[in-house]
């Protein structure tokens, strides 16, 4: 038997080893969340050597107080969050005109009708190709924009973006500007705080309640449905909507804010396969910058420190905390504020601009280098971006083509096939159809239906008896409808299988037509 105060090899755990009485592992962990509490002996291959384990790899989040600041950017993004911000909250009550029979409002998504309605636009169930298409163009315009100036879309036109930054304003304007905020959120629970802090939710709670009842008038009439919402009157989805849409609003645009950005939204780590040397970026000059030093030890060691006096201006106005003298970060939303920040230190202390600016790498290297960098609007003209552009111009360019070309009548036929005929007492041969006949216009239309190639043959409709019947038939359709006609077409005896059409032609000015081809079945042997 083995000594029992002998290890037993067979069991050891060779993924950790002792060294000086401590244990140590060799599992990799990262030293960005490595902890003193314990050991490690191995590290990743862009990493330094490490010494310590993680107790937890999670940090709690820290709240984040930006600074007010105003500069060129910062005006740009208060143009693009009033213009979507209006576009989102107004659209809704535009109004236009479609006639009598059709909705008078501007943007409207019918789902009772199956209809689409975008101004003089009118987009019905067999086009979805339409909304498809302009899926695609978003798509591929966020490649344009993302290869060229990066996280510009995050920055400043991302719904999260905008309602973030719009509650940040509410922030200031109840609490104060950034050390204001601070001083609030340590202190303790007063009945002072309890008053800020109930008022602020107050008008998080409106901005959602509106957000959430903006979003379902595009949904239903506009003026009709705020009618029956405050009169308790409108349907239980509409109440469910707006209660979703305010919990949403308020919890993503009020709490989490940037950490929507940083953990939960996939953008970010999608768009590092668009972006290279040659994409604009928010990025710090660090071969200007370094090493860090306050004016004072400027000025009394001439040579021996950058332009960045540390003054951490970049980093108390950036919307999501990061430092971007770290480096490119997932947390930069690429939204430049601190540019603004910087430019404005500089500025005041007698430097020149462009400490922190947008560039690209092949521009930081050749500036570091000692050579002249290309003017920023340069980047912008490169093959990946003028390949992203071509595509997208494309596709609208088709999309516009397929909507001035498309017509507002047309006609789907179903032939029965059970019986696929039927011989008739004086030896004629009838065969039964399904016509449906779509008339796209906001206005009634008749419409005149014929047989073509079918020598002899003649129909009649459920409405229209066969004493009735001929070659040709008129119609009536309702504006913005389809109508099912069963149509009963018959041949005379000596008649064979043979392919013919339905044609149908709007009788008005437009004289619209459509065309079906189909087949007329006859006995083989007569």
């Amino acid at each position: 038997m083995g000594n029992p105060d002998q290890p037993d090899d067979t069991k050891r755990d060779w993924a950790v080893t002792v060294e000086d009485g401590i244990a140590k592992s060799n599992e990799p962990v990262s030293s960005a969340v490595a902890d003193p509490a314990a050991a490690t002996r191995r590290h990743e291959p862009h990493e330094p050597p490490r010494e310590t384990l993680p107790e937890k790899l999670y940090e709690a989040r820290k709240s984040i107080h930006n600074k007010r600041i105003d500069g060129p950017f910062r005006r740009f993004k208060w143009f693009v969050m009033l213009v979507t911000l209006g576009i989102y909250y107004v659209t809704p009550w535009l109004r236009w005109d479609r006639g009598p029979y059709a909705p008078d409002q501007a943007v409207l998504v019918d789902l009772a009708n199956r209809r689409f309605y975008m101004f003089g636009i009118e987009i019905w169930p067999h086009e979805f190709y339409f909304v498809a298409g302009l899926l695609i163009m978003a798509g591929i315009g966020l490649f344009v924009i993302t290869s060229a100036v990066g996280r510009a879309w995050c920055g400043y036109a991302c719904p999260q973006t905008v309602w973030t930054d719009l509650f940040q304003h509410i922030d200031r304007f109840v609490d104060g500007d950034r050390n204001a905020r601070i001083r609030l959120e340590n202190a303790p629970w007063t009945w002072g705080k309890v008053f800020r802090r109930g008022f602020k939710w107050s008008i998080y709670l409106a901005i959602g309640f509106v957000t959430g009842g903006a979003w379902i008038l595009y949904f239903a009439d506009a003026p009709t449905l705020c009618r029956d919402f405050f009169a308790l009157e409108a349907a239980p989805v509409a109440y469910i909507t707006v209660a979703v849409l305010t919990l949403t609003t308020v919890t993503l645009g009020g709490f989490m804010r940037e950490q929507v950005c940083i953990y939960m939204c996939p953008w970010p780590r999608i768009q590092t396969a668009m972006m290279d040397e040659k994409s604009l970026l928010v990025t710090y000059k660090d071969w200007r910058g370094e090493p860090r030093g306050s004016v004072k030890k400027a000025a009394k060691n001439p040579g021996q420190f950058g332009d960045c006096i540390d003054c951490t201006q970049c980093v108390q106005v950036c919307p999501t905390g990061i430092d971007i003298r770290e480096g490119p970060q997932i947390g930069c939303i690429t939204c430049a504020l601190c540019i603004d920040a910087c430019d404005k230190v500089m500025k005041d202390i007698g430097r020149p601009r462009g400490l922190i600016d947008y560039a690209t790498l092949e521009d930081c290297e050749r500036e570091a280098a000692g050579e002249a960098s290309k003017p920023a609007w340069r980047a912008l003209l490169r093959p990946r971006t003028m390949v992203y552009f071509t595509i997208w111009a494309g596709i609208g360019a088709a999309l516009l083509f397929a909507l001035g070309v498309r017509t507002h009548t047309e006609m789907t036929v179903a032939p029965d096939r059970n019986p696929p005929f039927m011989l008739m007492s004086d030896g004629s041969i009838r065969n039964s159809f399904t016509l449906k006949i779509r008339n796209m216009e906001s206005r009634p239309r008749d419409m005149e239906i014929a047989l073509d190639g079918l020598d002899g043959g003649v129909m009649w409709t459920d409405a229209i008896g066969r004493d009735e019947a001929a070659a040709t038939q008129t119609v009536t359709v309702a504006a913005d409808q389809v109508r099912t006609i069963r149509a009963y077409v018959m041949a005379p005896r000596d008649a064979k299988t043979q392919d013919f059409a339905f044609t149908v032609t709007s009788l008005d000015e437009q004289r619209e037509s459509d065309r079906v081809e189909t087949r007329f079945d006859a006995p083989e042997t007569q």
